[in-house]
């Protein structure tokens, strides 16, 4: 009995400092990650442009790119395995008991990051090497296996919010046959989850380029190096802004669903409500139960959860009141509100852009809008880690949704506070490492060619 207690005590100890590792650790890799997978997507294209026109400015820029995406990749296959490790290390009983159940799509994620690893290899070492339509082609299964990498990994998440594909019995808590792993990778959240998350990462990857050729502009280099790397990243952060919209009504029309106290806790709804409001901004006080200082738009939560102005949505008291522990709900709440409004933003951002290409066949010369594009790519990283806490925090206290609770999760080895801080300490060299290398990549001048941001317009047009 003595052995179960101090079994307890490490279990709730470990908790605190294993979910801030995961939380850290992961997010930290889905910012490389995301780059991944939009960078072959900008360098491809540049490429592809170079076959076509013979111009030196976008073969340069396909290979300045490339090497970004390089570094980028093997930062990202560094950080990636830590992870898989922590699976292991920070949640045995989850591995333990739903390895079986989901251990497929990390398999196959295993074999996309190879097949990701040796067409790099040949792109990156092909330039001059390969003929130029061969070493493009070369190019295509990079941005194909980093998108499936992509998709392999969301459908485990998508599985913890909806497990299926195994048997349960209640009253063990075990997984009993029959076990489908191909039911369980393609289950009822994984088309809404990974449709999100790659649109998530084309937007990153597109603003945050956009972010640093919007600084260099804002410093007077006018290039038309520099503009056509800044046009052809908004235009892939602002294609893959609208059908996100949609498909987050998607994803909350499948919350609502699946997941109502995750539903509750990002509005801050606690009464259950006919016709219930869409809450803007706003602080759920769980002492007394209400959210202050929104913007209530009524009817709003209905109609987005379940397209009917007076449909019934369940409040936190009566979800509590029925059995379901809830979430950290201040921090779901004002997760998903960053995630919102930075998101429309975003895309406020995509369509002044879009506007202006359509209309006027430039880019919009205000530098309100260059300061707009400097602040997109930080906004877009943290849209996305918010948007991830929605989905984790938010289906707390579950690790496994109605299965698991991750308390019961959670190592019972000692010692996770240490381990917390030498791995804060090894990511902090990691970032350093990463930052200093991009910066030099950035100082490699251009090549004879290209034209001189301190030349005047319109020598640099006449030399284009």
């Amino acid at each position: 009995m003595h052995n179960l207690l101090l079994a307890e005590a490490d279990t709730l100890a470990n908790l605190l400092p294993a979910r801030l590792q995961m939380a850290f650790t992961l997010g930290f890799h889905i910012a490389i990650a995301v780059l991944g997978v939009g960078m072959p997507v900008l360098m491809l294209f540049a490429e592809w442009r170079s076959l076509r026109t013979g111009d030196l400015i976008w073969k340069t820029l396909a290979k300045r790119w490339s090497k970004v995406f390089t570094v980028l990749f093997a930062v990202g296959a560094v950080s990636g395995t830590v992870l898989s490790f922590e699976l292991g290390l920070l949640w045995p009983g989850f591995m333990a008991k739903f390895g079986g159940v989901i251990g497929l799509p990390f398999t196959l994620e295993g074999f996309a990051f190879f097949l990701e690893a040796i067409f790099v290899g040949i792109y990156l070492y092909g330039w001059d090497k390969l003929s130029p339509r061969v070493h493009f082609l070369a190019g295509i299964p990079v941005a194909i296996s980093g998108a499936m990498s992509a998709w392999f990994v969301v459908t485990a998440n998508a599985w913890m919010n909806q497990p299926a594909g195994f048997g349960w019995d209640p009253v063990s808590k075990t997984v009993i046959e029959p076990i489908d792993p191909i039911a369980a990778m393609l289950n009822p959240a994984t088309a809404a989850q990974t449709t999100h998350m790659i649109l998530a990462a084309y937007m990153v990857s597109g603003f945050m380029v956009a972010t640093y050729y919007g600084w260099r502009r804002l410093r007077g280099d006018d290039s038309l190096y520099t503009k056509r790397a800044l046009v052809v990243a908004l235009w892939l952060g602002a294609l893959a802004s609208p059908p996100q919209m949609f498909v987050g009504d998607w994803i909350a029309r499948m919350v609502a669903q699946t997941q109502p106290v995750k539903l509750a806790a990002m509005e801050g709804q606690f009464e259950t409500l006919d016709g219930a409001p869409l809450r803007i901004g706003g602080w759920p006080d769980m002492e007394t139960r209400k959210t202050y200082y929104a913007i209530d738009i009524p009817n709003g939560l209905s109609l987005l959860a379940y397209h009917d102005l007076h449909a019934q949505v369940k409040g936190l008291n009566q979800l509590e009141a029925e059995g379901n522990p809830l979430p950290p709900v201040p921090v779901v709440h004002i997760a998903f509100q960053i995630m919102v409004g930075f998101g429309t933003l975003l895309l406020a951002l995509s369509a002044w852009f879009v506007w202006c290409a359509w209309r006027k066949r430039d880019l919009p010369q205000s530098r309100l809008f260059l300061w707009g594009v400097v602040k997109s790519g930080p906004l877009a990283v943290m849209a996305l880690w918010a948007g991830w806490t929605v989905t984790e925090v938010g289906r707390q206290p579950w690790i496994v949704h109605k299965h698991m609770l991750t308390s019961e999760a959670v190592t019972q080895a000692p010692g996770i506070w240490w381990t917390f801080g030498i791995v804060m300490a090894i990511y902090a060299v990691l970032l350093l490492s990463l930052i200093l290398v991009l910066r030099t990549l950035g100082r490699i001048p251009l090549p004879t060619g290209i034209d001189n941001p301190k030349k005047s317009k319109a020598e640099n047009a006449r030399a284009s």
